[in-house]
């Protein structure tokens, strides 16, 4: 096992970030939150100890870590944020466990703080319609773009990164397929119906004459491909538009495909695959937002029910 000592923190962290990039293919957002994550524990473990040496892989003990955690709660964070720094901290010494750094990941330790995922807040039916009015006819390219967008998010589930990762090539308007690059590049094919269909030909039939030369699908307003900014801006302008949500964004749509493919007795695995998740665990949250949905139904329309009145 190497010498623990002559691993510098600078060095330890700047091998975790190749690894990420290289071997885990993380995104570049996982990237900067682990790395934010770790920076900031850095610089509070360098305020922290006494001791004039610097702060090295082997000198992190559970007190240490304790002391972090403690202190980002008195300043109001969160479990979930707890959580998710502790989540880094263990992925990072996990590594340099594997690459020989370490003999004990000591922030395998420390207990979880427990938290309760919110659940997916979820767009009725009768509002995903209203927001994805067809235009007029005479819209603008602009206009044909972002109708194309609003559909296939719904019609797909597909993560924002992903849709505007797409090239022209990557659509099959006869099959009505995509091919999509989710998280880790891993390709999967999903579908779309004939309404999103009818608006990617619509978009597409003003969009070559414009960029010929451009690969990108989807193209903002100076003919380069659109940004996952750019959508979530075009999402909330419609949202204001129809009077929906102002929280409303591409996820919002993400999260409505699955719950009402679900709602419609879509079985998970299914689902899961279409939204690309790794474990079946992650698609399940959406089986309690039905739930959720059935009791409301139920509490609302069963004249002896009340259960949220708390009468029996």
């Amino acid at each position: 096992m190497a010498t623990t000592h002559a691993l510098t923190m600078h060095t330890a962290l700047h091998n975790f970030r190749t690894f990420l990039e290289a071997e885990r293919h993380a995104s570049p957002h996982t990237v900067r939150n682990y790395l934010s994550d770790l920076n900031q524990f850095v610089r509070f473990a360098h305020t922290y100890a006494d001791s004039p040496q610097p702060l090295t892989p082997d000198t992190i003990d559970t007190a240490l870590l304790r002391a972090f955690l403690n202190t980002l709660y008195s300043q109001g964070d969160g479990h979930a944020t707890l959580a998710r720094k502790l989540a880094s901290l263990r992925s990072f010494l996990d590594f340099l466990q594997q690459q020989g750094w370490l003999r004990d990941n000591v922030a395998r330790r420390l207990l979880t703080p427990k938290t309760r995922r919110p659940l997916p807040k979820v767009l009725p039916i009768d509002q995903v319609f209203t927001l994805l009015d067809t235009p007029e006819p005479s819209a603008s390219p602009l206009q044909r773009r972002d109708q194309a967008i609003l559909e296939l998010l719904y019609a797909t589930g597909i993560r924002v990164g992903e849709l505007v990762a797409l090239d022209v090539q990557d659509v099959d308007l006869a099959a009505g397929t995509l091919r999509v690059r989710g998280k880790g590049k891993r390709e999967r094919q999903v579908f779309f119906g004939n309404t999103a269909r009818q608006a990617l030909l619509a978009y597409l039939n003003v969009r070559r004459p414009l960029a010929e030369q451009e690969t990108a699908l989807f193209l903002n307003h100076r003919r380069a491909r659109l940004g996952a900014r750019g959508v979530h801006l075009l999402v909330k302008k419609h949202g204001r538009r129809t009077d929906i949500a102002s929280s409303t964004s591409p996820h919002t749509l993400r999260h409505a495909f699955a719950t009402h493919l679900l709602d419609n007795g879509a079985d998970l695995r299914s689902i899961q695959e279409l939204l690309g998740h790794r474990s079946l665990s992650t698609t399940q949250k959406y089986t309690f937002v039905s739930l959720d949905r059935v009791f409301a139904v139920y509490d609302k329309a069963h004249p002896r029910a009340r259960r949220s009145q708390g009468e029996p």
